[in-house]
């Protein structure tokens, strides 16, 4: 074995260890995958525009209610 086939065989070795650890390093628990993807989410402003816009669909559905509450007052004292 000359020295070019042994850098090859290091570099194939090197190669799959690397690919090994990355395969095994992702089999993380789930709920620590959840609490940092909540945190990224979090911080990144995601949570906030997901409350934002729960926040103008319940507004606008209590708008509609009471349109049609006020609508059905009017009715009433006609």
């Amino acid at each position: 074995m000359n020295e070019g086939d042994r850098r090859r065989l290091y570099r194939l070795a090197l190669v799959f260890l690397l690919c090994g650890s990355i395969a095994t390093g992702g089999c993380e628990g789930t709920d620590t995958r959840e609490q940092v993807d909540d945190t990224v989410e979090e911080m990144a402003g995601k949570k906030d525009l997901e409350r934002y816009r729960q926040m103008k669909d319940d507004i606008g559905e209590i708008n509609t209610q009471q349109k049609e509450r006020h609508r059905r007052l009017d009715e009433a004292d006609e």
